[in-house]
């Protein structure tokens, strides 16, 4: 499972020193899953000239000049409307010859989170919870997101009282930084009407708060100022930089998987869309690519897929992913596996990675009175994974940069 290294960061703060990373004072704010480590990388090099520090994230802890504040993912609590509050203070703060160094990772939306002005954090709470349950994609979550909001979609650099440096760890498909946390020091693209129209794609109005209605009503008649877009003077140009995304977690994978003596196969595209639909296109077009190959064989892919819940289940996306593949592994006529798992070492709201299968996965299902077809349409791959002692777990790595999927054929 791919890790944060502190040398990632510090590399990254080396190379860009040329670029504004030589000023004599720096206020540091770091949000997400890979919060710690990349708040311990700048303190380990900006030292003394680092003011103050925010860390948000779901069990942070204060270190050096770092406050903490444990925060909720994925869906935002108390902890994480303390947290945007206070990053937004801490920009506000910034003296004449100070820079805000904003360091984030995935799950920094929920983890910052401050309701625009006529919602409450219930009101937010409910909508990314009905978003999540009808499938909503990142871009989706994220434009509703950053206009129910006080400080994602740029209003984080825009109260800033100085120049603001954001460092990314990618975990949106195609590393777009105004969605990643919901672009916080990002000019925002997207507009209350798009917004009010991804309330109608996932659910409808009368799935969502009334505050959250209206107020996206209000923005799509022009009644409430826009988010600030790329023409917003000093947000032209943001000074950020992408420094890990779910290409670093292939690379680490087929550098495992060539050490280990598999010939391998890398597929660049992103493995997107519903899981259960995905994983067939997926295994399909997989096994097509392994035509000709020498075994054994290693497909390394990533991305990031959704779930739309209809049943009353427990489980996420990679454990749906994985279960949905089982009966076109079973038919390969040879020995194969797939592994399909999140590089935060969560899936959903479960304990577990992610989930395994092989050839044999019904045939042993089977022998367990496990019925496949059941626990799918039920949205309950944890339970099926659980009886047959197929889940991953790793525990949370300290990032995050997607899913990634490993398939073996012998």
């Amino acid at each position: 499972m791919t890790r944060v290294r502190l040398a990632d960061l510090d590399a990254a703060l080396a190379r860009e020193g040329s670029a504004g990373l030589d000023r004599p004072g720096y206020v540091c704010i770091a949000a997400g899953k890979a919060a710690a480590p990349m708040a311990k990388a700048a303190a380990s090099v900006l030292k003394t000239r680092l003011r103050a520090g925010l860390l948000a994230a779901p069990a942070a802890e204060a270190f050096g000049s770092f406050d903490a504040v444990p925060s909720g993912h994925p869906v935002p609590d108390a902890g994480s409307e303390r947290a945007g509050r206070r990053a937004l203070d801490m920009a506000a703060s910034l003296q004449r010859d100070e820079t805000l160094l904003v360091l984030l990772s995935g799950g920094a939306s929920a983890l910052l989170a401050v309701p625009a002005d006529g919602l409450s954090l219930d009101d937010k709470q409910r909508a990314t919870a009905q978003l999540l349950r009808a499938g909503a994609d990142i871009h989706a979550l994220n434009t509703v997101r950053k206009h129910l909001s006080a400080i994602k979609g740029g209003w984080l650099a825009s109260r800033s009282g100085g120049p603001v440096r954001t460092f990314v760890i990618s975990d949106v498909v195609g590393d777009d930084v105004s969605v990643i946390a919901s672009g916080p020091t990002v000019p925002d693209p997207s507009t209350f009407a798009e917004a009010r129209q991804t309330l109608d794609r996932y659910g409808g109005a009368s799935a969502y708060p009334a505050a959250v209605v209206a107020r996206l009503d209000r923005g799509a008649r022009g009644e409430l100022p826009e988010t600030p877009k790329p023409v917003c003077g000093s947000l032209l140009g943001p000074d950020i930089m992408v420094i890990g995304s779910r290409r670093d977690a292939m690379l680490g994978a087929t550098g495992r998987a060539l050490g280990l003596g598999y010939e391998v196969v890398r597929i660049d595209a992103p493995v997107i869309g519903e899981a259960r639909v995905s994983a067939l296109a997926h295994v399909r077009a997989a096994v097509a690519s392994a035509q000709n190959r020498q075994r054994p064989l290693c497909i390394v892919s990533s991305g990031e897929t959704t779930v739309t819940v209809t049943g009353q289940g427990k489980g996420g996306r990679n454990q749906e992913f994985a279960l949905a593949s089982a009966e076109l592994l079973s038919h390969l006529g040879a020995p194969a596996a797939l592994a399909s798992v999140g590089t935060d070492g969560v899936d959903g709201p479960t304990d577990a990675a992610g989930a395994l299968v092989d050839s044999t996965t019904l045939t042993r299902a089977r022998q367990e009175g496990l019925q496949p077809d059941r626990f799918l349409s039920d949205n309950n791959a944890y339970a099926f994974f659980s009886a047959l002692g197929d889940l991953i777990h790793t525990g949370p790595t300290g990032t995050n940069v997607g899913d990634l999927q490993v398939i073996l054929l012998a």
